[in-house]
Formats: structure tokens, sequence, C-alpha cells
């Protein structure tokens, strides 16, 4: 039996050592993905040589040139059925690991930390249930980099496009669910190390889970393609010891408490626009660019009727989104308010007006 396994892993590590296969298993689903990947290959080569082995010998043993006669027939009730019934026992001796993985892929029973992942264009946002822990992941690859017309900008990295700035974070051995959705378009949630792959469709809430078996950092990307900056938009998930785990949680809880904006702050007009200058930067600056003068199918804000018009439609714009321009309810009432504001009093708008979170939390209702 150690023998048949080593043989049908051969194809296998072949690959791996030239960077052709899957990335290393990190998780039991991964490894149950590439053996059955492995076991699927040998059937199907299998099948290849049988089928032309017999073709070529067909054509190669009765040539004309050795004075074969073509002889035509009609219907071969024997032939019929048994070109039936092999494929067919074929089919199910592939389909049976197969619906195994993918029921097992889909068994979310018994988790111990569950986390929501929300898509955005064009990153993602995780909350920790269980925890109280919420934080967006933004790529970290510098612009000279992707915009390197000239050739000058520095070199770029191993993790190219697959870095950002906060990673999710997992404890090693416990299973993890990740419950996906979206707040604009399809996504894809996909980590293939841990043999995940879940689309994360705006409105409704998937499921899928992993269990990491080593500590480390591992990279994939959003798998759904998702609008022109599809290819900016990775997933990085660090696993760490139960014990780093706890100080982490500990850390973002304390850091989330000291940045809670206070309820009752009454707000002035200087402090929202240079609140809402960072929102801008980290939220919409991809679009409608640092001068806010648009992107593709995103509108200039500099002079623009919603930028210049009743107040009350530039916030409906903000939540609720139109066309192209996602909703960014998932924003707070404060930022929200100051990213309104700056936009009516930047890029050279001097509406002079402002929006408060009082206002805000008003219209989300």
């Amino acid at each position: 039996m150690r023998r048949l396994a080593l043989a049908l892993m051969l194809p296998a590590a072949i690959a791996q050592a030239g960077s052709m296969n899957f990335q290393p298993a990190q998780s039991a689903i991964a490894h149950d993905i590439t053996n059955l990947h492995t076991l699927l290959m040998w059937i199907i080569l299998v099948i290849f040589f049988l089928v032309f082995g017999v073709m070529f010998y067909a054509i190669l043993r009765h040539r004309k040139s050795l004075g074969h006669a073509a002889k035509p027939f009609h219907e071969n009730t024997t032939v019929e059925i048994l070109w039936t019934i092999i494929p067919a026992l074929i089919l199910i001796a592939m389909a049976w690991p197969a619906a195994r993985v993918v029921i097992a892929q889909k068994d979310t029973r018994d988790s111990e930390i569950t986390i929501k992942a929300t898509g955005y264009q064009w990153f993602w946002g995780y909350k920790y249930l269980d925890h109280g822990v919420d934080f967006k992941s933004r790529l970290t690859t510098k612009q000279d980099q992707i915009n390197d017309y000239q050739g000058n900008a520095s070199p770029k990295g191993e993790h190219y496009l697959l870095e950002v700035d906060e990673p999710l974070v997992v404890p090693v051995g416990k299973k993890i669910r990740i419950l996906t959705t979206s707040n604009d378009v399809i996504h894809s949630w996909a980590m293939p190390a841990f043999g995940v792959k879940q689309d994360a469709i705006p409105g409704f809430i998937r499921d899928t889970w992993f269990k990491a078996e080593n500590t480390g950092t591992f990279r994939g990307q959003c798998s759904e393609l998702c609008g022109k900056d599809h290819g900016f938009m990775p997933v990085v998930v660090k696993v760490v010891t139960d014990k780093e785990f706890q100080e982490w949680v500990g850390k973002k809880q304390a850091e989330a408490k000291a940045a809670a904006d206070d309820p009752n702050k009454k707000w002035t007009k200087d402090e929202l626009i240079a609140r809402g200058r960072s929102v801008y930067e980290i939220n919409c600056v991809a679009c409608h660019k640092a001068d806010g003068k648009g992107s593709g199918p995103y509108p200039s804000l500099a002079g623009s009727k919603i930028a210049l018009g009743p107040i009350a439609d530039h916030l409906g714009m903000v939540l609720k989104g139109k066309n192209a321009m996602p909703a960014w309810n998932a924003l707070s009432d404060t930022e929200i308010a100051a990213v309104v504001t700056y936009e009516r009093n930047s890029f050279g708008n001097t509406v002079g007006d402002a929006l408060y979170p009082a206002d805000v939390k008003a219209a989300r209702k």
C-alpha cells in the first residue's frame, strides 16, 4: 500500500518541484484535494493511453498498404452497450471520491472561531464575530511599482500584489468558519493552501472553513473578476499559536476601543474635513483619484453635481451607491459625515457646508 501511495503521489511531487502544481497543502481538505487531483490525473492518463493505443494500433496494423480493405458495418449492440457502461462506471469511480471531498468542504459544524469576510471594491473586510474585532485588509504594494511605466520604480518583492496592511490572523489547529458576503459585486475568497474558495455574493451569506496545520503566512487572491482593480485584492492569512492569537485579539480590542469615536463629540467643520481626508484616501482614492478627477467609469468629484448639489443627495449616493458606485454603508456615521464634508470642500469645491454624524444616523433609518 505504501508503494502504491508513493506511486500515486509521484507526478504531484515532480510537478510541485517545478512549481506547476497546487500550493503545498496546509490543511486536511487541501491534502484531500491534492490527492484527488492526482488520482483523477492517473485515471485520465490511463484512458488516454488505452484509447490512443488502440486507435494507433488499428491504424498501423490494418492500413491499406498491408493489404487490408475497409469493411462497412452498421450497428453493433455489444459494442454500444460496452461504450455506454464502461464510461459510466469510470464516471462513478471518479465521482465517489470527489463527492466525499466536496461534502467535507461544506461541513462547517463544530467550528471554533467564526469570521465574516466582506468583499469590497477592492479589499476585504473582516469581522471576528466571537471577539468583537473588525478591520479592513488592503493591498500595500506601492503605486509606483504598479504603474511603473518608465521602469524606474523600486524592485518588485517576492510578494508583489500579495501584501496587505492587516492580514487575517487565526490560531493553528483550530477550525475556522468563514462567512462570505459582498458590499457591491461578486467577489471570491480563495486560499489555495487551505483548499478554500468561496464566492462572496451581495445580499447572501455563504460559508466555508479551514483548519491550518502549520503556523506561517499564506497568500491567495480574490478569484472572481470583480472590476478594474480585481488583481489588487489579495487574501493574506497569518497562522499563529493560540497564545499569540489571544495576545493579538487583546491588542486589536484595545486599539478599537481607543479609536472609537465619541458619539457625544461635537465636531467642527474643519475637524470633519481633516478626518474626511484620511477616510477618502483609504476608501475612495482608488476610483476617484487623489485630486478628485475620477477614473474610468467613476466620475470626477471636482465640480460635480453631487458634490455641489444638495447635501442629502450626496449622502444618499454614499450610503446607497449607484451604477458603478458601491454603497459605503459599512463605514461609521462619523466616517461618512467626514468624507462627505471633505468632498464638498476639496478639489476646488467650495460649498462651505458640513454633514454631521447625527445626520447620517438619521438617514440610515
